[in-house]
């Protein structure tokens, strides 16, 4: 373990240390942030109301839209010169959600992922290729950080490049992978038809950013002969770093130092019994940058707080049910049909009418807008035709990072709703 009196400690200890810091978080976020000191005045919550852990609940939950709506600093809980990194995630307006670290944060960042990391069996011994891309994403930099403090050897290739990746793996005598899940996968498919499958030596995979099956897992395992585990994590919480996988593989360790964890009715906001399934709500005990009391993060598991096998006492999240919202996650990045409807919508010549048809292929997500033309005379004129695709199909990739096939339909060939539109079709799971 990286730090075994911390991830040992007993659930009393592990409370009543949560109880302290969510004393101190209260205090912080009244003092330094005028957005939670008007919501908190507002509820009659101060940091002498808090008596023990359950008084949570007295505290109003904050959402993705008190983010946005506060774009870009109004959260953040230190001044810029206190500020020293930045990271962004897409936002549901193609604004981005904006976080900021103060050195302290990295510091507990760094800390969680090496703990996680080395959980998952990494040491300073390994040679860790992390094939996320870097940049305003949290993730290539969070494994980054902590894998370098564990001790291990980084090589930071970014995404893309596959070929080059490959041939570095052999060349480096890669011994570690950090990626999505679908992207190793592609990744060793590319290596057998490279015929070097037999020269990698990976052990070990790190893999987050995107949900993973116990089917596409062991398809990894087969295809690249390593040791899978997941993490997970999202900017506005930290990055990856807020729980993950141990060599037991019975659910994602929480670091509950550092995040103290609800399970939530996501229809009512009720908070429900241990061991229910639920939407997860996260509470950030140590953020300094930009705390989080009690977020909605939409994502549906429920938590085991037996401790385990491994040893160790932290609270275990199981792997992602689903969302209780209609968020697309497409190559690891969030698109909300909103987005795609924003951009849209600011083209005239085209109807209010749309389909998104999600596939996947050589194991990548792929997203189709389907947008039916408003001025049926374009069909005959093929470089008008060519142009308004291409201006939309650049207007997506701006607004949601990724790349999307645009296809330009007749008028009224899309389906008509009567009541809430079903605009998603999503066609990942029929795909072999």
């Amino acid at each position: 373990m990286f730090q075994k009196d911390i991830e040992t400690m007993s659930r009393q200890k592990i409370e009543e240390l949560q109880l302290e810091r969510l004393k101190w978080l209260v205090d912080y976020c009244m003092k330094n942030i005028p957005f939670y000191n008007k919501r908190l005045t507002e509820a009659g919550v101060t940091a002498e109301k808090i008596k023990s852990l359950k008084d949570i609940e007295y505290i109003p939950y904050t959402t993705k839209d008190d983010i946005r709506d506060t774009y870009p600093f109004g959260l953040f809980g230190q001044p810029m010169n206190k500020i020293v990194r930045i990271h962004a995630s897409s936002g549901t307006t193609g604004k981005p959600t904006v976080v900021g670290y103060t050195k302290n944060d990295l510091e507990n960042w760094s800390d969680c992922m090496a703990r996680l990391c080395c959980a998952a069996g990494a040491t300073d011994e390994d040679i860790v290729q992390i094939a996320f891309g870097y940049g305003l994403f949290t993730g290539a930099l969070g494994l980054h950080y902590g894998l370098e403090k564990l001790g291990a050897t980084v090589v930071p290739t970014s995404s893309g490049n596959t070929e080059k990746q490959i041939m570095l793996m052999q060349d480096f005598q890669t011994t570690a992978l950090v990626s999505t899940p679908s992207y190793a996968q592609y990744i060793g498919e590319k290596a057998k038809e490279m015929g070097v499958i037999d020269k990698i030596n990976l052990k070990l995979g790190l893999f987050g950013s995107e949900g993973c099956t116990v089917e596409m897992r062991d398809q990894i395992e087969k295809t690249l002969g390593l040791f899978a585990t997941d993490n997970y994590g999202m900017s506005e919480l930290m990055g990856p770093g807020v729980s993950g996988d141990c060599r037991e593989r019975c659910g994602m360790h929480i670091n509950e130092d550092h995040f103290l964890a609800e399970i939530i009715d996501s229809k009512t906001g009720e908070v429900l019994p241990k061991g229910s399934q639920g939407e997860l709500v996260i509470t950030t005990l140590t953020k300094e940058g930009i705390p989080m009391l009690r977020y909605r993060t939409k994502d549906i598991t429920q938590i085991d707080y037996e401790p385990c096998k491994c040893g160790r006492t932290f609270a275990r999240m199981a792997k992602i049910k689903g969302r209780s919202d209609d968020m697309l996650k497409i190559r690891g990045v969030n698109v909300f049909p909103s987005q795609i409807e924003s951009v849209l919508m600011s083209f005239d010549k085209i109807a209010p009418h749309y389909q998104l048809v999600v596939t996947r292929a050589d194991y990548s997500d792929r997203l189709e807008v389907k947008v039916e033309l408003a001025d049926a005379s374009l069909l005959e004129n093929y470089g008008a035709l060519e142009k308004l695709r291409g201006d939309i199909h650049h207007n997506l990739k701006t607004v949601l990072g990724i790349d999307t096939k645009v296809s330009l339909v007749e008028s009224k060939s899309l389906e008509r709703f009567q009541g809430k539109a079903k605009r998603i079709v999503d066609l990942r799971n029929q795909d072999k």
